[in-house]
Order: C-alpha cells, then structure tokens, then sequence
C-alpha cells in the first residue's frame, strides 16, 4: 500500500480523491500545512505529493525519501521547486488543460466590466444615485480598440477566439508562436513591447518565469497608451503591484480586472481593494463544477500512475 498525502486544499473535502486512491488500495493523508516544517513532516516518507497552494520549497523537496512525483492542483507550478524536483528524479506534473474555457471566460468578463466601467456604475446605483459614474471616456466599445495578449496558449488562444465575435484588434506576443500560427486566432503577432505600447487593453497569459516576472512595471506601465486597461488572469508574480497602483491613481491607466496576486490573500488593508476602478477575484477564474471535478480526478489519477510506475502525463521539470 502506497501513501498519498495532499498538502493544502481549499475544497470542503477530499472525498473524490479518497474514493480514487483508497478504492484503488492506497493511504489518502490530507492536511492544511501551513509551516515549512509540517510540510517537511508531512512529505519526509511518502510516495505521492499532491499541492495546491503551499509552498513545496527546496527544503521540502530534499526532505522527500521517497517521492514519486508531486502533483500541482492546477496549472502554474512556481509554489513547487521544480528544479530541485528534477536533480533528486522526483517528476512535478500539473493539469495544464482543466479549466481552460473558465479563465477565458473570466477573462472576457473582466474586459468587458473594465470598458463599460461596471464596478463604479453598479456602486453608483447601491449608492442610491442615478447617472454616468466616472463620465463618457470611461466607457468604451470594443469594436473601436486594440487588445493585446501577452502569452498565446492555450488561453490565450481561447481568449483571441472569443474576442474575434467583438470586431476587435487583436495583437499578440509570444516567443513560441509563428506569426501564421497567430493569425489562425486572429491575431496580429508583435513584439512584446509593441503590445505594452498599442494596447487599448492589456490581458496577460503567460507563465511566470525569470523572464516574465514584473513584466508589468513602472517603465512598462509608463509606455502604456494614457488611459489603457490591464487584465491579469495569469499569474500573480507577472505585475508589480505597488507600480499598478500608482499608475491607477494617477490616471494613466485607467482600470484593471486582476484575479491573481503575488501575495494571496490580497491584505486587507491593500488600497487595490477599494479602488472603484479595479475588478478583483480571489483566484477564482479556474472555477466551474465541470472544471473543478476534472482537476481532482486528473490529479488524482496521475498519483496512481506514479505508484504504479506508469509514464506520466504533463511533467513540467523536464524528466
């Protein structure tokens, strides 16, 4: 018999995983780890590694004896140290195609609030007001602008499809992709400042890497239209926080729809939270039952393979 542990879990149970691994003859252990030594005490002699959110630093990872593999719940896996995964054989997988259809869709929906300035306009009317909440500039159609996509995946890709139906521009960079290949979704393929500097609309859908993150800076901020709209549905490390503030109070851009964050929870003093020109969600743009089941049955199957020896889908560290 095998032993499965799951380090952190925001479900309300693990029972679709339980009925998984235990009907298949294994030990499920779930925990709430919150320290590095719990995970250390968790993961130290166990076969399986499944995380969501908890930090599976290097620490952690030379304390594993035994590990198969790591699963990520999810498609990011910068909480895992992958590398330090790949030089003692432990194979990191995630579930890359889970939820594409709802980060696009979430996508999509902080766009649309972000030019129709729907978060002032709705607290306007709560307020017991009537009218414009911020005047004519803030509202806009998307058949008159640019869209720019940083990261032409599989989102990414999702996203440009859906935009099409608007009449929109569409722009997109992404070092992995042909213009050809671009232009299949629509897209006009530029380099990734052209798209900072031509966007009507910033929406971010690449990985976080050294290269990628703070991509979203002062200076980059700077070389923004005056008036842009940024949209982070990607990962939280990709936006210099403190430098969109700014930026968003001093009026140069204008709104932005984040659902991700270097830090979560997002404290709750952080300014971002009050802004009437900010859309924010908790990290909730994966979400659908479908989405949600898919992601547990996958994660829970892959740790079956890697008990059983058997080849593993989505390994991300190169093994």
């Amino acid at each position: 018999m095998a032993r499965v542990v799951v380090t952190d879990y925001t479900f309300d149970s693990l029972e679709p995983e339980r009925e998984i691994i235990e009907g298949a003859g294994h030990e499920l252990v779930g925990a709430k780890c919150q320290t590095q030594q719990e995970l250390i005490d968790l993961c130290s002699d166990t076969d399986v590694v499944i995380t969501q959110f908890a930090k599976v630093d290097e620490v952690v990872v030379e304390a594993m004896r035994n590990a198969k593999a790591i699963v990520r719940y999810g498609i990011g896996y910068d909480n895992v140290a992958f590398a330090a995964a790949a030089e003692r054989g432990i194979p990191v997988c995630n579930i890359p195609d889970y939820c594409i259809n709802e980060v696009a869709d979430h996508t999509l929906a902080f766009i649309l609030a972000a030019t129709r300035d729907v978060r002032a306009n709705n607290q306007l009317i709560a307020d017991g007001n009537w009218g414009l909440a911020n005047g004519v500039a803030t509202m806009v159609a998307l058949s008159d602008i640019t869209v720019g996509i940083v990261g032409l995946g599989r989102i990414g890709q999702e996203v440009a499809a859906r935009l099409k139906g608007f009449k929109c521009r569409i722009i997109a960079s992404d070092p992995m992709v042909s213009s050809a290949r671009a232009a299949e979704f629509g897209c006009e393929l530029v380099s990734q400042q052209d798209v900072f500097v031509q966007a009507d609309i910033l929406t971010l859908h690449c990985p976080s890497l050294e290269a990628t993150k703070n991509m979203v800076n002062a200076e980059s901020l700077a070389t923004m239209k005056p008036g842009a709209r940024l949209i982070n549905i990607g990962r939280g490390d990709l936006v210099d926080l403190d430098a969109l503030v700014a930026a968003l109070q001093s009026g140069h851009i204008m709104a932005a729809g984040l659902d991700v964050f270097s830090t979560e929870p997002l404290p709750e003093n952080h300014p971002i939270r009050r802004m009437s020109n900010v859309m924010v969600s908790s990290h909730i743009a994966s979400v659908s039952p479908k989405a949600i089941k898919n992601l547990r049955e996958s994660v829970a199957g892959i740790a079956l393979k890697a008990i059983a020896a058997e080849p593993l889908p989505n390994i991300v560290n190169g093994l």
